[in-house]
């Protein structure tokens, strides 16, 4: 249990990261990119919904040892976490983008 709250913890830094303007190259993709396309990011934008997804994680890894054994919560939970998961993942690829 003291692992999951230190990972959890772990992405509580991670979105202090981010909100900080710093972890650019922690973000798959971008750090990748090349130039020109990097000038197609708003990377504020991509920054924000980077540190909105890493408290969305380390809300989704603490309530993992709440639930238990229940295996039912364990799917509801991770269905929460894979649509919000899937929402941010559309709005890097729509808000984020430069018009």
């Amino acid at each position: 249990m003291i692992i999951t709250y230190l990972i959890a913890a772990l992405f509580i830094v991670l979105a202090i990261v981010f909100l900080m303007g710093k972890g650019d190259k922690l973000i798959a993709g971008y750090n990748t990119a090349s130039e020109e396309e990097k000038k197609k990011v708003n990377i504020t934008r991509l920054r924000i919904l980077m540190a909105i997804v890493s408290v969305i994680t380390a809300g989704y890894v603490s309530i993992l040892p709440i639930i238990g054994n229940n295996p039912q919560a364990h799917m509801g939970a991770f269905a929460v976490f894979f649509l919000l998961t899937m929402v941010f993942v559309i709005l890097a690829n729509t808000w984020a983008k430069k018009k």
